[in-house]
This record gives C-alpha cells, sequence and structure tokens, in this order.
C-alpha cells in the first residue's frame, strides 16, 4: 500500500495465524418472548449505551432477490429457526448483535433470539447459549425500513471467535432482508429451536445471512479509546467470491489474522456486496456504492479506515453477461466521480480512505476490449491521482507476472474473475499494515 502517488506495493510477509480464542459464558436458559416492543428506524435498546461499543462483524443488507439459485428471502419465514454463524474480528466482554428490515414492507416481528459459543454444523457448546433481550423483553418488532440493536449480554470473546446467533420467528415475516453471497452456511428449522444446543432440527440450509447486519462488542483490551476499526467496501471481489465455504478466506478476513497475529487485533468489517456497482442501481446486487456507503459504513461504530475496492461490475455490468439484465453503461470518468463521492463522504466523517486498483479480468465473462481499457485507465488514476489518502495495488499483487492483465493462475478461483483463498491472501499481504 502506497501513501499519495508512491506505486511501488511490496509484498508483506503474512503473520502467522492468532491463537483460537474462547469464549467463557454464565448459563443463563433461553426464555420464551414476554412482549412485541416497536422500535424507531435505527434503535438503541435500553442500558446499550453503558460502554464504548463498536462493530466486530458486519454485512450489507439486500433486497430479496434470488438471480442464482433460490434462497430463503423471497418466501421469508414462519414458525421456523434460523440459526446463523459468524466470525468477529476483535474481542470484547460484552456483546449485541443487529438486526435490519432495511428492504422489508411489513413489521418484522422476532420473537425470541440467542447467541452461543460455535461448535460443528448447525450444534452449539453446550453451557454458552445466552437468551438475547431487547429493552429488557425477550421479542421486539423492527419496523420496515428499520434497524435496531439488542441489549448487552455478558459474553467474553476474542479475536478471530465464532459466535452464532439464533433467531427464532413465530409469525409469517414475509420477503426478507439478507446478505446473499455468505461464503457460510446458515441453517433452517421447523418450529423455536432457538435455544437447543445440537443441531439435528437444522435440516436445512442456505449459503446467505437473514435479517442480522451486525456484532458488536465493548469492554476488552484498549476498549475505552478504541477507534480503529477497518471496512472493507466494494463488491464482491471483497464479498469473498470464490472463496472456500465456511472458511473464512475472504481477503478482510485475512486481514483480520494479520492484525491478531501482531498481538493488536482490530474490528475489520466487511462490506462488500457480491455484483455491486458504484454508480447503478441494481435489482440483485444491493443499491449503488454512493447512496448505501452512507448506511452501510458511515453508521459503524469505532471505525477509522475504510478500504474502496470497487467498480468493475460497473464497466461490465451493461454487458450480456450480467445478471438480472444489463445496467447502463459507465465511463472511466463517471466511475472516478463516483469514488470521489465516496471519498468525499469518508472524510466528512473523519475516515482515512485507502484506494484500491481494480484486479485482472482476462478470460473472465467481463473480458473485452473496451473492459480492459477502462480498468487501465481507472487503475492508472487510482495509483496517481493522489485523490485517497493511501493506495493497495491489488492488481499488482494478483497479476500474473508473464501476462499481467490475467490472474496468476494459482490465485484464480477458476473464473478468472474472483480470486480463490490464496489469491484473498495476497491481496490482504498487499496492505502494509502501518498505513493502516
Amino acid at each position: 500500500m502506497t501513501t499519495g502517488t508512491n506505486t511501488s506495493t511490496g509484498t508483506l510477509r503474512r503473520a502467522g495465524i492468532a491463537l483460537l480464542a474462547t469464549l467463557t459464558l454464565a448459563t443463563v436458559p433461553a426464555t420464551a418472548a414476554t412482549a412485541d416492543t416497536p422500535a424507531a428506524t435505527t434503535a438503541t435498546a435500553a442500558g446499550a449505551t453503558a460502554g464504548a461499543w463498536h462493530g466486530v462483524w458486519a454485512a450489507s443488507p439486500q433486497a430479496p432477490a434470488a438471480p442464482f439459485a433460490p434462497n430463503w428471502s423471497l418466501q421469508g419465514f414462519a414458525d421456523q429457526t434460523v440459526r446463523q454463524t459468524v466470525r468477529i474480528s476483535a474481542g470484547g466482554s460484552k456483546a449485541r448483535i443487529e438486526l435490519t428490515n432495511r428492504y422489508g414492507t411489513t413489521p418484522l416481528r422476532v420473537t425470541g433470539a440467542t447467541v452461543a459459543r460455535t461448535a460443528e454444523g448447525g450444534a452449539v457448546v453446550p453451557g454458552s447459549v445466552r437468551a438475547l433481550t431487547f429493552q429488557g423483553r425477550g421479542s421486539v418488532t423492527v419496523p420496515a425500513g428499520g434497524t435496531l440493536l439488542s441489549d448487552g449480554v455478558p459474553f467474553r470473546t476474542k479475536a478471530l471467535e465464532s459466535v452464532t446467533v439464533t433467531l427464532y420467528l413465530a409469525g409469517p415475516t414475509g420477503p426478507a432482508t439478507f446478505h446473499h453471497m455468505a461464503s457460510a452456511t446458515s441453517y433452517r428449522a421447523a418450529g423455536d429451536h432457538r435455544a437447543d444446543t445440537s443441531g439435528a432440527a437444522f435440516t436445512e440450509t442456505s449459503s446467505s445471512w437473514y435479517y442480522l447486519s451486525g456484532v458488536e462488542v465493548s469492554g476488552g483490551p484498549r476498549a475505552a479509546a478504541r477507534r480503529d476499526g477497518i471496512v472493507a467496501f466494494g463488491d464482491s471481489i471483497t464479498d469473498g467470491v470464490g472463496s472456500t465455504a465456511d472458511a473464512d478466506n475472504r481477503y478482510p478476513d485475512e486481514l483480520a489474522e494479520r492484525l491478531a497475529a501482531t498481538g493488536r487485533p482490530r474490528a475489520v468489517l466487511n462490506h462488500g456486496i457480491g455484483g455491486n456497482e458504484v454508480t447503478n442501481d441494481t435489482t440483485w446486487a444491493g443499491e449503488k456504492a454512493v447512496a448505501r456507503f452512507r448506511k452501510d459504513v458511515l453508521t459503524e461504530k469505532g471505525v477509522s479506515t475504510v478500504i474502496l475496492l470497487e467498480g468493475i461490475n460497473d464497466f461490465g455490468g451493461s454487458g450480456p453477461a450480467f445478471p438480472g439484465g444489463p445496467t447502463p453503461e459507465v465511463s472511466v470518468n463517471q466511475l472516478i466521480e463516483g469514488h470521489r463521492t465516496l471519498i468525499r463522504q469518508a472524510h466528512a466523517h473523519g475516515l482515512k480512505v485507502v484506494g484500491a486498483t481494480l484486479t485482472p479480468i482476462k478470460g473472465s465473462f467481463y473480458d473485452t476490449p473496451e473492459n480492459e481499457a477502462k480498468r487501465e485507465a481507472f487503475n492508472e488514476w487510482v495509483r496517481t491521482s493522489g485523490a485517497y489518502d493511501a493506495v493497495v495495488d491489488f492488481d499488482r499483487a494478483v497479476a500474473d507476472p508473464s501476462d499481467p492483465d490475467r490472474i496468476l493462475p494459482a490465485y484464480d478461483s477458476g473464473d478468472h474473475l474472483h480470486p480463490g483463498d490464496a489469491g484473498y491472501t495476497a491481496m490482504a499481504e498487499a496492505l502494509d499494515l502501518d498505513e493502516l
């Protein structure tokens, strides 16, 4: 990563994987919901403001859609329990979750929720299940378009801990706000199984996340003055498409591992959406970045830096290969202005901005002379404009030295567009931790 217009990236040696985290909990049985609690569009549960809270896991919400294969978003849920496992990037002594109904057209009633330490598959560690409350009550109603936080519960975690959040949805929800490309397995059971430690009832699976958009913690090392979180913002390459499912090998995950291995873990929040564009809304890949940045990034607590890697779908989306139909053609200058808009938004909130070059596309379904010319012109602007506070050259980090317009075969997931696990590791290694 470089500051100003210095274009040398260098290669940093990857640090070892951090120590496996442990979670120490007191056992509290999950209780049945007691009442519905209406909430404002962005609501903080009673007592949640005590201490400094900061995000340690995130997923950008999307409108219900099924562009590639069936998922649970279009029909939603009724008398079903959804169990979702996420890996947090930093730890604390208390935890709370964020639920979103951003794209719901009716209020969402969550009958009850729990958090627990993750075991194998859909199981959780016995004795670790904790009931979550909302303003002291076991159930909550999230208004259409709304987002809210649970109350904080004592829940001691460390960096790279995997935790499991379980939601029981008794009544019909209607179509569900979700995150499409999770690269992780979610589980569903009929009836109320929020307190189960076994995964036996969870016989259905999905590769998306539903209603869960964040995990926050308080307490822990340096918590009082912490404002050092990093947001990775972008499209499918930030989202981790092409990485091994359930292995946490997206480039933001690899970055979190590097930071934890230094002994000073920092929160790394992934706000990538597969297929997302900077300048165009889509029916299946989220609102355009210049609109969702305000909702997804600027609302995060404890963040100091954002990495911007987005634009290849703006160039490729006008072609016939784009799912859901083509979007309007985007010029290099239009994409540059979109990035300048994101930079202005970030700077207005005191965030440092790291600009990233677009990775190679040769041999992929986006590979045309026009798209390659645009990619090269935009990358030159990223490297030389001085518009960002720093630059990371992901293009050169994963390119084949003998054919720089193509991803190195060892780094290629197989579609010549998305890196695989080794490619995402190379991207994380290209980031200069001191610059972050």
